[in-house]
């Protein structure tokens, strides 16, 4: 448990060092992580982690996989929750609140009420644990009363302590085939927790609050200089004198001055220069107070503090000073994000909590003629309704995990087809989108996460499958149209696994069987895998052949992998083992030995052997042409995110690590794509790579190598030639491309 132990550690002095609140979150999962594990009721790398928990249920899961032994549905009940609780009968049976509560929507008013709430689209799911009861009271409903029972025979063990209904707003939920990366609720929430930074409520209490007053006490001083006012020339002091002349009232003014500063000292502590004894405000401040008793000495102190603000600042009431001032007060007065986020979260109390925002204009309009600042513009436009593309052009979907995120907003939808009855077919979205946002875990002996249709409540809503809609050219389309967008818009980065699971959802849907594969964790790699990495790698051979890809990593033909077909079952799973040699193999170019770097470099290999799903989306879904069409400007974008990612400063070894494995990703995409261009274009290209050499001087050798093979030479054994050598991401032992 080093890792648990690690990241407890970096937690605990990520609290000491910045005081940051979301430490506490973080230190409290590890602590929960390790004591789980220390009395066994939690297992690391199972798919059912927790003691005595089904599979179902949603856990915490702490960063890396790593679950804490928590069900997130076991929370306080709410104030409407509480409120419901209140109006029922004092004899309702249950040890807890929940379980009082639970078993209440099963009764005769309890369902009605539940269904007339979902009927009107009056509800909201956080968790995919949300919708079973309503599941049971849609099949009491419609009659399918054993299947209700089997139900609620599964839930019942776990009614003291989990949610099982949706929450109830006011306002129907919105539906359509737009999709958002949080809801107005979520950045609702968001926008609430802004706060002014101590540093920015420092400065804007020394602008608005303490240079008033210093400036009234600098004038103070002045009234008393005979002679022009001292000001400082080459270091020296030049003028007149303070404490030579009183005028009349000057003794009234003081007091009322000191009177001033205590009253504002009671409501703002002094910071800063207004606060240390050295300060200017400090040394007038304490002549005033003991003006009646000033030996030379503090006179001389005055003297210098008057010449030091009239040097800089200019003299009290000059245009100078009063400029300067003008404009701090503007800064001082101006909203702050604090108050500007709360008008946001007002105007966002007029639409649906668990909706979006068709449109964020009425969201944003200026406050008082004051923009929003870009900060809070960006909160906001996460609830933005639109089509995937267009969140990507607004910039709001920034990567491929990101568009994960929401397609299962889409993939729901398609998914739900076949089930005529609309209610159901709806909740089957909800509960799908909630459950694609559960957190993956940690899982070892090539187990497989907890599947959709592991969930009792969808086993249930079969019962409303009536039809098999033929549907497959829709979904068709979706998987292409969300390839194509992933590589697209992303072509410096590989799919990730909430994407890959997704689009594997969509395949099943559409009746296709493509291998697609996941990216696997070197520090639990198992050394195996499962013949679907086999077939992508089939895939990429047969599709790659005769390609710079196949050229510059040197892929195996086709007739190979019918040459060496060798399979063995492991942990129940069948496994390919002529794969796993060869990548073992292969990857004794990155060096030889044993630990984390030994299985990244033989992860590595499967992800080039397959084109990590490339070759096996292109061709299985039809995006030959579409690649062919812009492969010139993709393998660009590409190689310019790598280069851009190795001229990334850093003095830390782990992350220059990382900015390598990334790279040598971008770059692999890079070649695919190129692949598809004409060999003028990969000539040309190769050109404007030689040119930016000086950009990364170290990795010369990776572009002389590229170069090389795209005019038709080719790497030796160990992944080299004259001048060039081919770019991969792993190392055992010490990387090229570090120094030192």
């Amino acid at each position: 448990m080093s890792y648990a132990t690690g990241q407890l550690a970096r937690a605990l002095a990520r609290l000491t060092e910045s005081g940051d609140p979301g430490a506490l979150k973080k230190i409290r999962q590890w602590e929960d992580v390790l004591a789980g594990v220390r009395d066994g009721t939690v297992t690391v790398g199972s798919r059912t982690p927790v003691a005595d928990t089904p599979a179902w249920v949603t856990l915490e899961v702490a960063h890396g996989g790593f679950a804490t032994g928590r069900y997130l549905s076991e929370v306080p009940l709410s104030k409407e929750e509480q409120a419901k609780l209140g109006e029922l009968p004092s004899d309702v049976p249950g040890e807890t609140d929940r379980e009082r509560l639970n078993p209440w929507y099963l009764s005769d008013a309890g369902q009605t009420e539940l269904l007339a709430a979902l009927r009107a689209g009056r509800y909201w799911v956080d968790l995919l644990e949300d919708m079973a009861l309503a599941v049971v009271a849609l099949l009491l409903d419609k009659g399918f009363a054993e299947q209700a029972l089997d139900l609620v025979a599964e839930l019942r063990p776990l009614m003291h302590r989990l949610r099982f209904v949706p929450g109830f707003v006011s306002v129907p939920r919105p539906s359509g085939m737009a999709v958002r990366l949080a809801t107005v609720r979520e950045i609702s929430e968001s926008l609430r927790a802004v706060q002014v930074p101590q540093q920015l409520a420092v400065m804007r209490e020394t602008l608005g609050v303490w240079n008033p007053l210093y400036d009234r006490l600098v004038a103070l001083w002045c009234q008393t200089v005979d002679g022009e006012l001292p000001y400082l020339e080459d270091g020296m002091v030049h003028g007149g004198w303070p404490c030579k002349q009183w005028p009349d009232g000057w003794a009234e003014e003081r007091s009322r001055w000191l009177a001033d500063y205590a009253a504002t000292a009671r409501e703002h502590t002094p910071t800063g220069r207004h606060a240390h004894k050295k300060s200017n405000f400090v040394r007038l401040h304490t002549a005033l107070l003991n003006s009646d008793a000033l030996s030379a000495r503090d006179v001389g102190w005055i003297r210098r503090a008057i010449a030091n603000t009239v040097t800089r600042n200019g003299a009290p009431g000059s245009s100078e000073r009063t400029e300067l001032r003008a404009a701090q007060t503007a800064v001082a007065v101006a909203p702050t994000h604090e108050k500007l986020a709360k008008v946001l979260v007002n105007r966002l109390d007029q639409y649906p909590a668990a909706g979006g925002l068709a449109s964020i204009d009425p969201v944003v309009e200026p406050v008082d003629g004051v923009w929003v600042p870009y900060a809070l513009h960006r909160k906001v436009m996460r609830a933005m309704e639109a089509p995937a593309d267009v969140l990507i052009r607004h910039g709001v979907i920034t990567s491929g995990e990101v568009l994960a995120t929401v397609l299962p907003q889409v993939t729901s939808r398609l998914m739900s087809s076949g089930i005529n009855d609309p209610m159901a077919a709806e909740w089957y979205e909800q509960t799908y989108t909630a459950f694609r946002r559960r957190r993956s875990l940690l899982l070892l002996n090539l187990e497989h996460q907890v599947q959709f249709s592991e969930l009792p409540w969808v086993r249930a809503l079969s019962a409303f499958r009536t039809s098999e809609q033929d549907d497959t050219l829709t979904v068709r389309h979706a998987l292409q149209q969300t390839s194509l967008l992933a590589m697209t818009a992303f072509p410096y980065a590989i799919m990730p696994n909430p994407l890959v699971r997704e689009l594997g959802a969509l395949t099943g849907k559409a009746g296709m069987k493509l291998p697609l594969v996941e990216e696997v964790a070197a520090d639990i790699f198992m050394g195996t895998f499962t013949t679907k990495w086999r077939e992508a790698a089939i895939v990429a051979s047969r599709t790659m052949a005769g390609t710079l890809y196949a050229n510059y990593y040197d892929l195996p033909p086709e007739s190979q992998w019918a040459a060496q077909q060798r399979t063995l079952r492991r942990w129940g799973k069948k496994t390919s083992r002529d794969f796993a040699e060869l990548c073992a193999s292969r990857a004794r170019e990155a060096g030889t030995g044993r630990g984390v770097a030994a299985n990244g470099a033989v992860l590595e290999q499967s992800q080039i052997l397959t084109t990590h799903n490339l070759a096996v989306l292109v061709d299985g879904l039809g995006l030959t042409e579409q690649v062919r069409e812009r492969a010139e400007e993709l393998s660009g974008k590409a190689f310019e995110w790598a280069l851009r990612r190795l001229t990334q400063p850093t003095s830390d070894r782990h992350v220059a690590l990382i900015q390598i494995k990334q790279a040598a990703y971008a770059w692999r995409q890079a070649i695919y794509l190129l692949s598809f261009g004409e060999p003028s274009a990969q000539k040309a290209m190769a050109r404007r790579l030689s040119e930016r050499v000086g950009d990364v001087p170290r990795f010369e050798p990776a572009i002389r190598g590229l170069s090389g093979v795209i005019h038709g030479q080719r790497f030796d054994a160990d992944g080299t030639f004259k001048g060039g050598r081919r770019f991969l991401g792993w190392a055992v032992g010490k990387h090229w491309l570090l120094d030192g």
